[in-house]
């Protein structure tokens, strides 16, 4: 339900009453990820997809009827091979989707209600929720902040509280979504539950170096994949607001002395567009041996083969090597700005989910290539079509 707080926040401030459907697990060709989610409130408004509109009409009936009833359900969708157009996922998958009331009165709006106001002001939190267990802990919720802090929880139940809370900061630490399975006491005694975490966390970054053409088209599409969008170059007359709108940051400053003292992580992605030495080896040499998640650089394959040679004249190991992504992009044949800025996106997002980049026409590969699956919990699930 965090990918729609947003909408939900604002659902809460006005008081309304709405139910909210949520992926808790998938398998197969599913269009959604575990988090997806759909709400409608008590006058039918509805927000937010599970499916990509395979399931959308059942999933908006079970919302309304779990409006009526205050009844917590998981509810299974999958492939029809009797008839593929009946109610299920024509494509082959099968979702499990947990449909939760947020009434006025439910002893879980407060926790929900905080959860969606961390995540739509951009903040980090986590959120637990039963998927599978005991009644009186269906429709219950735990949240969890960065710095070990928790708030609601199941009740009687105060280890499986600080169990949860430990393992749900595990997964927000991580920036994940799924499944945990947990002992009823919060240990691996007693009868099973599955817990539903979803994290909310600041957008990843994506740094561009050099304040060129190339970049302002890299910008607009850093954004459209949802990046926090920093452009880099220490010349001031290029990195200016007015030739890059669109960025959350524009720094003047020698890339590689901005590179060390700003934050990055395993979601960072660092995009080299200046193919000028005197910026790209020190930048290069730095950026190389930081945990982030992608080290791209633009030049031609001679440029490539030049800076090569520097960096390892600068102690750059061949295993350091092997991260950067050069020439950056994949081979579409791109010329214009607009082109090149989405060979290195598509590079980005294959590098990502573990996608081999190749026409999906003849392929023989997965669609989606999501490095964990979540395994379909047990409990109350009911097959739809």
């Amino acid at each position: 339900m965090l990918d729609i707080a947003e909408d939900l926040h604002r659902w809460v401030e006005q008081g309304r009453d709405f139910a909210v459907a949520t992926v808790v697990a998938v398998g197969g060709s599913a269009p959604r990820r575990p988090g997806a989610a759909l709400a409608v409130d008590a006058d039918g408004t509805a927000v937010g997809s599970v499916s990509g509109g395979c399931v959308e009409g059942a999933v908006y009936d079970l919302c309304q009827q779990a409006l009526q009833d205050g009844e917590t359900v998981l509810e299974r969708f999958g492939y029809s091979d009797d008839d593929a157009f009946a109610v299920g996922l024509t494509c082959g998958g099968v979702i499990d989707i947990l449909v939760t009331p947020v009434r006025a009165a439910d002893p879980a709006r407060p926790v929900l209600a905080a959860a969606l106001r961390a995540a739509a002001g951009g903040e980090a939190a986590a959120l637990a929720r039963i998927v599978s267990g005991p009644p009186d802990l269906m429709g219950l919720a735990l949240l969890a902040g960065p710095d070990g802090s928790y708030e609601g929880g199941f009740g009687a139940h105060p280890e499986l509280d600080r169990t949860v809370a430990a393992q749900t900061a595990a997964f927000l630490d991580a920036g994940r979504t799924g499944t945990l399975e947990i002992g009823e006491q919060g240990s691996r005694c007693g009868a099973a539950l599955t817990v539903l975490v979803e994290s909310s966390v600041p957008p990843p970054r994506m740094i561009v170096f050099g304040a060129i053409d190339f970049a302002s088209a890299l910008v607009r599409i850093g954004k459209f994949l949802n990046y926090h969008v920093t452009v880099c170059d220490a010349r001031p007359v290029f990195a200016t607001k007015a030739r890059f709108p669109e960025a959350d940051d524009i720094v003047v400053e020698w890339p590689h002395t901005y590179l060390e003292r700003t934050r990055v992580d395993g979601r960072t992605v660092l995009c080299v567009l200046t193919h000028d030495a005197k910026f790209d080896v020190p930048l290069l040499r730095l950026a190389l041996r930081l945990p982030v998640a992608y080290v791209g650089a633009m030049g031609s394959r001679r440029t490539h083969l030049d800076r090569n040679e520097r960096l390892r004249e600068v102690g750059v190991s061949e295993l350091e090597l092997a991260r950067l992504r050069s020439p950056i992009g994949l081979d579409l044949g791109a010329r214009t700005p607009e082109e090149t800025a989405l060979s290195i996106a598509s590079e980005i997002v294959a590098d990502r989910r573990g996608g081999s980049g190749v026409s999906l026409t003849g392929a023989h590969t997965p669609i989606h290539h999501d490095a964990t699956s979540t395994s379909s919990p047990t409990g109350r699930i009911g097959s739809v079509a």
